[in-house]
């Protein structure tokens, strides 16, 4: 089967996505641990905390001249664990961590007889750390229900028999059952039942996905309602729901240029800092007669806000948060230094099939020679009836009902189809065909692919169908225009004309047609010059472009699983109006990095000058270091929140 204009390619539901939790080495590694515990704030610090404001009050006004062991006790219930966790860390060569730093510098205040703010300095850093902790909670918590689509059993039926068994344990072509509240174990096609399927969690659509016998499911969709039968179609590694997860679990491997630093940045500045006060506390006494209490609390001072906490959680915390943001609105981004580079994009670049159009032919118009519009489309879709073709298919779904039988069908190869119905014998297909037949194709202006049709001895009429624009696709794309983004292209392996009439309708700044795929990984690598470049395809086509381009963007609904797996960035829904948010979430993400950075590096820079003059004490100083980390902290969650414009 051919036809004159376009080629349609191939789509198939499956999706190979990602959703993202990040993760970050650092000197810092009890900031570290923030992002990775499973807990981040729990009930035992909070009892702690209520536990030491009687004990510390009790120590405070009982009139006795001895208070030092009375101090110990709230001391240690507020801070054995940061205590525990320094000795631990010295015993495996890390001592350049927040624990370690607060450790001696209360432990420094007992020993200059400051006990009072030894406990105080200890109950505020734990009380900061435990409000961190209810942020990054929340964050963690967003993430988790986004990704709770993990299959915990298939139910299979075998002679007759539900058995219950592991979804790596279930074979291609066994039918599932799946009944209504349960997960889709695995991605099939439903071959009985009809019911509707939660797919928020995959492709972040809001309204419930209609499904019948014929459909495609994916794993991790939830049934909503009615009993349904699904013929297997892959095995659990290589399900939709598998991917996702093996790509959260890999992501650490994608780490920001900006988070890079961070991590750089901290394994250098806490030893220094450490070092700079151990000279702090020796040097200037040594040097001007000063008394040494005086200057070991000012470094005890300098070594409380030391540690570049506010930095080295803020920082992948904003990532995470915009990942995370991105994720439920159906936008499945890799990394965080795919973010990164998103934010800076200049130029982005569209496949036409699938992307900026729907992706399936529907007839536009039609040409009447010998024959109505009705009976035109009822002799093609009866022709048709039993062809795959992209064509056949549009024509069939266009007319809708149950065709009449045709007889004695035959498919010729590169021209069309022939059949007999009625009793008579018809051919649907080319220009080609027609002139088999010895008939003319009448010369039509009408843009799109024609499918004629024609008896052997006269010509009856045209199909004009035509692989539509979106209706979505002249809106995102005017959005970006708007947002800054230099230059827009297309690039597609349509003919001249097809690709002529939807660059009329769309803000293009060029469009390139009847390209190969080695074509368009040269016309990619030509605007790479130009700036960062997106690309956004579907296509198995596609695939190697999107590994060409800063960032490829795959459409995830009917994208290929070679796209998905090639591209940085996936749109679950492949609604082209999400790539204007998903761009205002990179951009927004990175400000937030950029105002935590300053934020922190100036706010501890001011209190480290003022702590070395002797105008800041260690109150004043935990004040100032848990006061930027919550900040800091709070800011970096504003990340997961981006309107919709």
């Amino acid at each position: 089967h051919d036809h004159d204009c376009c080629e349609h390619e191939h789509h198939h539901h499956d999706h190979d996505c990602c959703e993202h939790e990040h993760h970050h080495e650092s000197g810092c590694a009890h900031c570290e641990a923030k992002l990775h515990q499973q807990e981040p704030a729990p009930k035992s610090t909070l009892l702690r905390l209520l536990l030491t404001i009687p004990l510390f009050a009790l120590a405070f006004f009982l009139p006795v001249s001895w208070k030092l062991p009375l101090y110990l006790l709230p001391y240690l219930v507020i801070g054995y664990d940061v205590l525990w966790g320094a000795v631990k860390n010295l015993r495996h060569g890390r001592p350049f961590d927040e624990e370690f730093l607060m450790s001696l510098a209360t432990a420094g205040a007992f020993a200059i007889g400051e006990y009072p703010e030894a406990v105080a300095v200890m109950f505020f850093y734990q009380l900061g750390e435990w409000l961190q902790g209810l942020a990054i909670g929340r964050s963690r918590r967003s993430i988790a229900a986004l990704m709770d689509i993990r299959p915990d059993r298939a139910v299979v039926l075998r002679n007759g028999t539900e058995v219950p068994l592991s979804p790596d344990e279930v074979e291609i072509g066994d039918i599932l059952v799946v009944r209504a509240g349960e997960k889709v174990p695995l991605d099939g096609v439903v071959v009985r039942g009809e019911g509707s399927l939660n797919c928020a969690a995959l492709t972040g659509e809001s309204l419930p996905r209609e499904c019948r016998p014929g459909s495609s499911v994916l794993s991790g969709s939830l049934s909503l309602e009615g009993v349904l039968h699904i013929r297997c179609e892959s095995r659990y590694h290589e399900s939709t729901v598998s991917k996702i997860l093996e790509l959260v679990e890999h992501s650490s491997e994608k780490k920001a240029r900006t988070e890079s630093f961070i991590t750089r940045f901290s394994r250098i500045y806490t030893p220094c800092v450490v070092i700079a006060a151990l000279l702090l506390s020796v040097v200037p006494p040594l040097f001007t007669g000063f008394e040494f209490a005086s200057w070991i609390h000012r470094a005890l001072v300098f070594l409380v806000v030391s540690c570049p906490c506010a930095l080295v959680v803020s920082v992948p915390l904003s990532f995470f948060g915009g990942i995370g943001g991105a994720a439920r609105k159906g936008i499945l981004i890799k990394g965080a230094n795919d973010l990164e580079r998103l934010s800076h994009i200049q130029t982005l670049v569209f496949d036409k099939t699938g992307t900026l159009s729907e992706g399936r032919f529907t007839i536009t118009g039609f040409h009447c020679a010998a024959s109505t519009e009705a009976e035109l489309l009822r002799i093609a879709a009866a022709v048709e009836q039993h062809s795959n073709h992209p064509l056949a298919l549009s024509v069939k779904d266009s007319y809708g009902k149950t065709p009449p039988q045709a007889a004695d069908v035959q498919e010729l190869a590169g021209r069309g189809m022939q059949a007999v119905v009625e009793g008579t014998r018809y051919f649907v297909g080319n220009s080609r065909l027609l002139e088999e037949c010895g008939l003319k194709a009448p010369k039509l202006n009408q843009a799109g692919t024609y499918l004629h049709i024609a008896t052997k001895e006269a010509y009856l009429g045209t199909l004009i169908l035509n692989d539509c624009l979106k209706s979505n696709a002249k809106s995102a794309l005017s959005r970006l225009k708007a947002q800054g983004v230099a230059k827009l292209v297309m690039l597609t392996g349509d003919t001249q004309g097809q690709a002529a009439q939807a660059a009329k309708s769309l803000p293009l700044d060029a469009y390139h047609a009847e390209l190969l795929p080695a074509d368009k990984v040269y016309r990619v690598e030509a605007l790479l010059s130009e700036g960062t470049l997106a690309f956004v395809g579907d296509g198995i086509n596609d695939a190697p472009v999107l590994m060409r381009a800063d960032v490829g963007i795959a459409m995830g609904g009917i994208g290929s699983d070679a796209a998905m797996e090639a591209a940085d960035m996936v749109l679950m829904d492949d609604n082209l109006n999400k790539l204007p948010l998903a761009l205002s979430i990179s951009r927004k993400t990175m400000g937030i990095v950029r105002q935590n950075i300053t934020f922190s590096l100036l706010t501890k820079g001011l209190i480290l000058l003022l702590g070395t003059l002797g105008m800041v004490n260690l109150w004043l100083a935990v004040f100032g270091d848990v006061g930027v980390m919550l900040l800091a902290t709070c800011n970096a969650l504003r990340a997961m929140h981006t309107k919709e414009q």
